[in-house]
């Protein structure tokens, strides 16, 4: 089926990621992965989360040893290049400027033509780069440590808002849940996600009964703050010792009620859109217990369900690049007046904005 859209930029395109603690580059043609290169900051596990200026001055420290790494993994130079994509938001501003400011400085070094994008947007694209075939319409769970979305995505660069989070996104439910089981060491990126993932095999998801936030309220919003809270008083009601031992059992608990909520959300979505196929992505997407919960329940309702691989969950580099090919196809450039814009709205959204 050809696409609806133009996605015929056939030269290569950089494309810059450092939205939060990652620095990220990649190189990508028309659709195809010739670099993707990540570092990742480690030294935030110390304070229990992402601290901005630490974070902005690691971008500076690493953007041009890891663009040039993805340039040379790719084998092309900066005149190879049709264009630079970079993430103008959202995230955290100083981190933002550093990509922009990188960027804007090779794209007029080598009149190339510039493009800041979307960062949601960027994981939207994560499943074509995954999934070649992937057509809208189609329903898009973005579930991250900053974001868990329903979006309707009528076409590429169409959206509609079907629900969001109301507090706090799904990833950093695990991220704070982590820090709360003291399951992250020195030195660890701060990913709460697989952290409790691993303390939750063998663990019992019956054992504690936490709250479904808005689970049986009409309408595709999630509320993870209440599960947040409901972990933090059960620790601190118990021993030390009772916490111990077990350890399991909360955290599969606890995952267990996030994949459920998510689940059920989002496939209640894609049924009432009725496009037949539901896209998750993000961090999250890459939890094996939400993989595995929605495709055997998508299968039942005749829902597709349909995964970036793991690599392309996570934040990087090569979807900034995909998300660039796309517009610079059709016809769209930034100037050198380009900004970071830590609560920029996803280009061609309808529905709520708040």
């Amino acid at each position: 089926m050809e696409r609806s859209t133009n996605w015929r930029w056939e030269r290569p395109v950089l494309g810059i990621e450092s939205s939060c603690d990652e620095t990220a580059a990649a190189v990508v043609v028309d659709g195809r992965i010739c670099s993707n290169i990540r570092y990742s900051q480690t030294e935030h596990s110390l304070y229990g989360g992402v601290v901005p200026e630490l974070a902005s001055r690691d971008h500076v420290r690493k953007i041009v040893p890891v663009v040039s790494r993805a340039l040379k993994d790719a084998g092309v130079g900066l005149g190879d290049l049709g264009g630079i994509s970079v993430t103008q938001g959202p995230g955290l501003v100083g981190c933002l400027l550093v990509g922009i400011s990188y960027a804007k400085g090779l794209a007029a070094g080598a009149s190339l033509p510039l493009l800041g994008v979307h960062h949601i947007e960027g994981h939207l694209l994560a499943g074509v780069l995954s999934n070649p075939s992937l057509e809208p319409p189609l329903v898009a769970l973005v579930a991250s440590g900053g974001h868990t979305d329903l979006i309707l995505v009528s076409d590429w660069g169409a959206y509609e808002m079907l629900g969001r989070t109301r507090d706090d996104a799904a990833g950093e439910s695990f991220d704070k849940v982590a820090k709360m089981l003291e399951l992250l060491e020195e030195g660890q990126t701060v990913m709460g996600g697989p952290a409790v993932s691993r303390a939750a095999v063998g663990g019992n998801p019956a054992a504690f009964d936490f709250p479904r936030g808005l689970m049986n309220v009409d309408g595709f919003d999630f509320s993870f703050s209440g599960l947040k809270t409901s972990v933090l008083y059960t620790l601190r009601d118990r021993s030390p010792e009772q916490n111990a031992e077990s350890l399991s059992d909360i955290a599969a608990s606890f995952e267990a009620a996030v994949v459920e909520v998510l689940a059920e959300k989002s496939l209640a979505a894609a049924e009432a859109a009725g496009t037949g196929t539901l896209l998750v992505t993000g961090g999250v997407a890459a939890n094996g217990r939400l993989r595995q919960t929605l495709t055997s329940s998508a299968l039942a309702r005749g829902v597709e369900v349909v995964f970036p691989t793991s690599e392309l969950c996570t934040d990087n580099a090569a979807m900034i690049a995909a998300v660039g090919g796309f517009r610079l196809g059709r016809g769209e450039r930034s100037g050198m007046n380009l900004n970071a814009n830590p609560r920029m709205e996803l280009p061609g959204i309808r529905g709520m904005k708040r």
